[in-house]
């Protein structure tokens, strides 16, 4: 069968070569409008991800990080003294106004944590120390945010809220969501968003070694009142969430995905039915010595599920590549193990639901129509 498949392929060059093509720009564009969102649900909880810590604690209200309420500085110590916490860490997040020497401005958010192991960030330094980070006025900024911050660079002198401040270090991929992260020191944090010595803006909890962070966080939960203590993947996800409940971008990206899909189907569905339409007498001979409508449903399922592993095949790659092209620009993500599954399952749903066209058109042909004239 499968011989004769390819032949069937071989026939008509031109509709083989435009299904496959089909599959592989439907499968591209899902592939890149998943991508992209991939990117933005990743950049809304990088604060999060990138922040290491057994336990957030945040107002009791608070279901994303990117909209942090302040905190009593007491609740510091609140935390640090309940059982099953090794040491709470203080976090201030503050926005600001950046302007640069060269006229241009871009507003900023302040991430201040405390040094010297500046627990929320920055992470994997590519110029600069830690240590860096400690005399005045220094902070650490993210080399894709070059751009937005004046085409700044390590070294560069601006100015925040009218206080000088530069840059100290430079990090790789650490980027927010609708917002350039800065990163400094705690009381720097204070300083330039203007943040009370009484207030923060959430505590980051280490529990002690051998100890449950579930039970710790439950802990918290019980005995601070206004406040809520979360693990790090649950708060990112409930960041995420929130995000995506109070914005269009879900729709949007998966209105997008579900047009390339449904276009797909039916490009490809209309193309392998022209196609069959032009070997119709092909089919009606196979009928005539005796194969049964069984055998040429398979048939066609089988040359399409040949452009489907085709089609995949450079589709995918194309993916990849534009993931790579666009990872220059420091759109950074990557695909998982379930997407990428999505992607296969979504190319044989376009190809072989396609079929179902030629298939039923096939079905009706009768085996003597090739004796006809």
């Amino acid at each position: 069968m499968l011989h004769i498949a390819l032949q069937f392929i071989r026939y008509d060059k031109a509709k083989s070569i435009g299904t496959l093509l089909g599959i592989i720009i439907s499968l591209f564009l899902v592939g890149q409008q998943s991508g992209v969102f991939v990117f933005l649900t990743n950049a809304m909880s990088s604060l999060v991800d990138n922040t290491a810590t057994d336990l957030w604690v945040v107002d009791n209200r608070t279901t994303n990080v990117n909209a942090l309420a302040k905190l009593d500085i007491r609740l510091l110590r609140e935390v640090g003294s309940l059982p099953g916490v090794r040491r709470a860490y203080a976090l201030v997040v503050a926005g600001g106004a950046a302007s640069f020497p060269n006229g241009t401005s871009a507003g900023v958010q302040i991430i201040g944590s405390e040094a010297p192991l500046f627990r929320a960030g920055p992470k994997e330094l590519v110029q600069g120390a830690f240590a860096d980070l400690i005399p005045d006025g220094a902070m650490s900024f993210d080399q894709f945010d070059r751009k937005t911050l004046g085409g700044s660079s390590v070294g560069s002198v601006f100015e925040i809220g009218g206080k000088r401040v530069y840059l100290a270090t430079m990090s790789k991929g650490l980027r927010g969501f609708g917002a350039v992260y800065l990163f400094t020191t705690l009381e720097r944090a204070r300083y330039l968003g203007n943040v009370p010595t009484t207030q923060l803006s959430a505590v980051l909890v280490d529990v002690q070694p051998g100890a449950d962070p579930i039970v710790v966080r439950d802990r918290i939960n019980r005995s601070l009142y206004g406040v809520r203590a979360w693990r790090p993947r649950d708060f990112a996800l409930a960041t995420k969430k929130t995000v995506l409940g109070t914005s269009g971008i879900a729709v949007s990206f998966g209105s997008l995905i579900a047009f390339a899909v449904i276009s797909g189907f039916f490009i490809i569905g209309l193309t392998l039915y022209s196609a069959a339409i032009d070997r119709l007498k092909d089919y009606g001979t196979l009928k005539a010595i005796g194969a049964s409508n069984g055998y040429v449903a398979r048939l066609i399922l089988l040359q399409a599920l040949i452009f489907a592993v085709v089609g995949f095949g450079l589709g995918y790659a194309l993916i990849e590549g534009f993931r790579f092209g666009i990872g220059k620009s420091g759109v950074l993500f990557s695909y998982p193990w379930v997407l990428r599954g999505a992607f296969l399952g979504i190319t044989l749903l376009i190809s072989m639901g396609g079929a179902v066209f030629a298939i039923r058109r096939i079905s009706g042909v009768e085996p003597a129509s090739v004796f006809r004239g």
